[in-house]
């Protein structure tokens, strides 16, 4: 099977004190399309740098992070703006959603920064909607949706562009279980059908146990935690 996302020998330190704290350790990962992995790891073990390299918003100090092919970290720092734009999906604990602006319109933001029409980019986001059971809930403000229904705008914002990764981090965290639990079936379910590669940060058993590929980081080194293939 093709690799999809391949990182190899990441490494990322940060200033501290006099010298400086290694987060990342030559940190290897293969990916195929469409697959799921999941992270687990003591706070400050080094997930959230991880995804920050993977994402193109943190540029390892050492290693190489390849996407569909295109090494990230060859494109300047206005042409991977562009490349997150069009490539990439986050989802955070914090939904970080625009307050001024309605579901519908948060749902669409990546699109109309991209240039294109607000009635194209409604449409397409007023379908996502729907299928993330909240198209009675589009023209509402951030403020005024539930905790669940927030989260469902942050994931239909991340992928409205049909990205080739999506990048989770804590996506449950605020959420309580039943809530969370359908929040990320149907998360799953459209990121599936998209053939998106999914890498999800938890500290949820149950949701880490999702993955068909799963990961333990230990002082800033990625170990298998499963038998699956490399």
């Amino acid at each position: 099977m093709s690799e999809h996302l391949a990182v190899s020998g990441v490494c990322k330190s940060f200033p501290y004190g006099e010298g400086r704290l290694e987060v990342l350790r030559q940190v290897d990962l293969c990916l195929a399309p469409g697959a799921l992995a999941t992270i687990v790891g003591a706070s400050g073990s080094g997930k959230s740098t991880l995804l920050h390299v993977l994402g193109g918003m943190e540029p390892p100090d050492c290693g190489e992070v390849r996407l569909e092919g295109e090494s990230i970290y060859g494109l300047s720092s206005e042409q991977r703006s562009r490349w997150r734009n069009r490539r990439v999906g986050f989802v955070f604990q914090f939904h970080h959603l625009l307050p001024e602006f309605t579901a519908l319109e948060n749902i669409a933001m990546p699109l109309l920064v991209r240039g294109e029409s607000l009635r194209s980019a409604a449409g397409r986001a007023d379908g996502l909607a729907r299928e993330l059971e909240i198209g009675h809930r589009l023209h509402s403000l951030p403020g005024e949706l539930s905790g669940g229904e927030q989260q469902r705008v942050a994931i239909g914002r991340a992928l409205i562009t049909g990205p080739a990764l999506l990048l989770m981090d804590e996506p449950t965290g605020n959420l309580d279980h039943r809530t969370g639990e359908r929040v990320m079936e149907i998360a799953m379910g459209l990121a599936s059908r998209q053939q998106t590669t999914v890498v999800l940060v938890t500290h949820n058993p149950a949701l880490a146990s999702r993955g068909a590929r799963r990961f333990e980081m230990r002082d800033g080194r990625l170990e298998a935690a499963d038998p699956g293939p490399a």
